[in-house]
């Protein structure tokens, strides 16, 4: 098998592997095993004996260590499932040859336009190969490159034994876009010391730190009665529910913040007269911030409970992820190997924070220290998403320089 990372990515693409956050089955959909399938039949084609699928929706497989001396054994991870932000069904990936430079229209939605003036990285691109959908789906990039990186670098370092490596471990995850990327994970069947995700966005970025991040479910209980004889009875749910999300602070949200700005964010709203429930996520770096943004929505239910005497709320708040920094903070090596890989694959290495979080955050703090890798693509869970070939072939050079690196210094 002699596939190329673009080979592989165009392949994986075309799956529907979108996870749903309304199920509560492991993995969500049925139809993530359906590319995990395809991964082991993959990896036991390339030599990797152990890959199994597991009734989890787990991908697991072992590269060999090919040398005497103990090396730490190290994993690289990325997830199967694509966002259920935007549609991944009957994505028709579009290869832009040779790159000219320009806004980038999609065939099959002209309203559609990938601009320079919005993704300023095309303009590294120049030359390039860039892939796209047609402007009806999403592509997938997040997180099928990662898939087809990982994938091709196996291939490389089983192929080529010159090439000196410890053991690595594979681990393909299902439902990380819905947070449960790692629920079911079996860290002591993977059997690794340090990992890292490859799940990161532009070519030569190394990221050690994530945002925090906590969920936030609101329910009302209003007081339901005939309209025909509601004055100065009805308290409508749905109407207190509006009341919260209109005075939540405007420069406290995703689309008025950046950089180490966190915010709080409606993810959903749904009700009757009778009960309304409202869904946020709360982010910020650190924990502090995050109790800070959570005592103030709570602020506004009440102030809004006030109007309402008769009406009750539940404020609950669920821990989703915390910033991998306070782990790797500890184990410094693994970013620094990480940062001279990116050097020795041609890049100049760039650290930064992810204003998100991936299944490393959770993995560093269930045992697995992990840094986050690019992988490449960039306007993730949108009908603009795109990646280059270049940047592919640059990850999966990364990798490898990554596998021999732990080996020189074991």
């Amino acid at each position: 098998m002699t596939d190329t990372v673009t080979d592989r990515f165009l392949r994986y693409v075309v799956i529907d592997t979108q996870s749903d956050p309304k199920s509560s089955t492991q993995p969500s959909t049925e139809k993530q095993k359906n590319l995990g399938r395809i991964l082991v039949e993959e990896l036991l084609a390339i030599g990797l004996a152990d890959a199994h699928l597991d009734e989890h929706g787990y991908v697991y497989a072992t590269i060999p260590s090919n040398v005497d001396k103990p090396v730490p054994v190290i994993c690289f991870c990325s997830h199967m499932d694509t966002a259920p932000d935007f549609t991944g069904t009957n994505v028709k990936p579009q290869v832009v040859r040779n790159y000219a430079g320009g806004d980038i229209r999609l065939p099959g939605d002209p309203q559609q336009v990938i601009r320079v003036s919005d993704h300023p990285e095309l303009g590294n691109q120049i030359g390039n190969d860039i892939i796209t959908t047609d402007g009806t789906t999403l592509l997938g990039a997040d997180d099928k490159a990662g898939l087809a990186e990982i994938m091709t670098a196996a291939q490389v370092l089983i192929d080529n034994p010159e090439i000196k490596h410890g053991t690595i471990k594979l681990l393909f995850t299902p439902d990380e876009e819905v947070g449960r990327g790692v629920d079911k994970a079996d860290l002591k069947k993977l059997g690794a010391a340090f990992g890292y995700t490859v799940d990161g966005e532009t070519a030569g970025h190394i990221e050690d730190e994530t945002f925090s991040a906590d969920g936030v479910d609101i329910t009302i209980q209003g007081v339901a009665i005939h309209p025909g004889f509601a004055k100065g009875k009805m308290e409508n749910a749905i109407k207190i529910a509006g009341a919260i999300i209109e005075r939540l602070p405007k420069d406290i949200a995703p689309e008025t913040t950046a950089g180490r700005d966190g915010f709080i964010h409606p993810i959903g709203v749904t009700g009757s007269m009778e009960k309304a429930t409202l869904g946020f996520i709360v982010r910020d770096f650190d924990e502090a911030g995050l109790a800070v943004k959570e005592k103030m929505l709570e602020d506004i239910v009440k102030s809004v409970m006030a109007e309402f005497p008769r009406s009750s709320y539940a404020f609950e708040v669920k821990e989703q992820y915390r910033n991998m920094k306070a782990i790797l903070g500890r184990h410094p090596d693994i970013v620094e190997n990480a940062v001279e890989a990116i050097r020795r694959a041609g890049m100049t290495p760039v650290r930064g924070s992810i204003r998100g979080g991936t299944d490393g955050s959770r993995l560093s703090y269930m045992g697995l220290p992990c840094a986050n890798i690019f992988a490449g693509g960039h306007a993730f869970h949108s009908p603009l998403e795109w990646i280059s070939r270049q940047d592919m072939e640059r990850s999966v050079a990364t990798l490898v320089e990554l596998a021999k690196i732990w080996e020189e210094r074991a």
